[in-house]
């Protein structure tokens, strides 16, 4: 179907809440605690929007994951409490509604951080889905995660949108059949990386993104 799509999931991290400079700490924060290491900030951002903070860890040491993990969870949710939207995304999302377009999240984040966040940016309202991480077998940028979302709305995949800042939400909305729109906003990942990708759209700001969905 062509635009407009009557159903938009939305990643979360770096699309609808902005959590970069959290996620960015708390990597930093467990290769230190655990691994004595430094790393530069594109690599600890390398895999972050795609398969999950398992595998993020796995790419800095495969032999102390669970560490990882753990470290990092322990200091990035008390950061939660500092959580904001994302520029303008709170009037983008109420303005789609009122125009009848159905909402949903599809995030790489487990279920229970997906609520932290909301329960900080309380805009869990808008949507009529949310999947989590830990609620697929595969995760992006294979299609399972966002399938289920369309799944869960009763909709087919080709009249859904999925709209990230990663291009792991690229990749696996073209794998789903859905059309594909990159933010630039999340600052996670540079816009040479998502252009790459080849989305059915780039946008900068969220009064765009109503624009191309």
């Amino acid at each position: 179907m062509a635009r407009p799509y009557p159903v938009v999931l939305f990643d979360l991290d770096g699309t609808v809440v902005d959590s970069g400079g959290i996620i960015l700490a708390s990597m930093r924060h467990a290769a230190r605690e655990v691994l004595g290491r430094e790393y530069p900030d594109d690599v600890l951002l390398h895999a972050v929007g795609g398969p999950g903070l398992e595998a993020q860890m796995a790419a800095l040491d495969p032999e102390r994951v669970d560490e990882l993990v753990t470290v990092y969870r322990a200091h990035n949710e008390p950061l939660h409490e500092a959580l904001v939207s994302c520029a303008g995304i709170e009037d983008a999302l109420e303005r789609l509604r009122a125009d009848g377009r159905r909402l949903g999240v599809v995030s790489a984040k487990r279920r229970a951080t997906v609520e932290l966040a909301f329960a900080h940016v309380p805009l869990g309202h808008l949507f009529e889905a949310i999947v989590g991480g830990d609620e697929t077998e595969r995760h992006k940028p294979d299609p399972q995660p966002l399938l289920l979302g369309a799944e869960r709305l009763g909709v087919s995949p080709s009249d859904v949108v999925y709209v990230g800042d990663s291009p792991f939400d690229v990749r696996a909305a073209k794998a789903a059949g859905m059309g594909s729109v990159a933010v630039t906003w999340g600052r996670i990942h540079d816009r040479a990386r998502l252009e790459r990708e080849e989305p059915d759209a780039i946008v900068d700001t969220a009064e765009e993104l109503l624009g191309a969905v």
